[in-house]
Parts: C-alpha cells; sequence; structure tokens
C-alpha cells in the first residue's frame, strides 16, 4: 500500500473556519461602513474562504507551484477584468443619475 504524498487536512476544522467566516460576512452587511468599505470587506472575506476551498477541498496546498501557479492565472485575469470594466459602469451609473434629473424638468415644459 503506498502512503499519500501529504497529511490530509481536518476538514471538519476547515468547515468551522469557513462557517466563521461566513458569519462575519453576515455581520459586515449590517455594520455602519459605507457602501465601498462594505464591498472591500465583503470581496476580501469571499477571496479569503475561496483561496481556503481551492487550497484544501481541491487539494492545492499540496501541489506544486507550477500547478498553483495556473490556478491563480484565472484570478489574476479576473481582477483586471473588474479594473477594466469599472469606468464603464460608473459612466452608466452617471447617464442613469442625469436622465433622472433631466426627466422632472422636461416634463414641467410639456
Amino acid at each position: 500500500m503506498a502512503s499519500s504524498g501529504h497529511k490530509h487536512p481536518n476538514y471538519m476544522a476547515i468547515f468551522w473556519y469557513l462557517a466563521i467566516l461566513t458569519v462575519i460576512e453576515i455581520i459586515v452587511v449590517f455594520l455602519p461602513f459605507g457602501k465601498f468599505t462594505n464591498g472591500v470587506l465583503l470581496c476580501a472575506l469571499a477571496v479569503t474562504k475561496a483561496a481556503m476551498v481551492a487550497m484544501y477541498f481541491m487539494h492545492l496546498r499540496f501541489e506544486t507551484r507550477t500547478l498553483g501557479m495556473i490556478a491563480v492565472t484565472p484570478l489574476a485575469i479576473a481582477t483586471l477584468l473588474v479594473f477594466v470594466l469599472l469606468p464603464d459602469g460608473f459612466a452608466v451609473a452617471k447617464r442613469t443619475e442625469d436622465a433622472k434629473k433631466l426627466a422632472p424638468a422636461a416634463a414641467e415644459k410639456h
């Protein structure tokens, strides 16, 4: 019988860490922070949880560095994509806000 190359993690401990992080996420939603701060905190907690799942349940913690880099590359690309698309999202929100301001003025003319 061949022995495995790594020690198996304590899956129940990982489960409880993930459960605690989920409770912290719920608490963050109700804290009196601004939207941006809440968003940053929730994203940080979500990335932490995703990393834990990838490291322990997908066993990436025990893989070679090359496989780890292959797993991290899509995360980097997705992060860049978010930053590339953010200006467009803000532009649409600004146009929508401007249109709402102009609508009552246009209604008064008629």
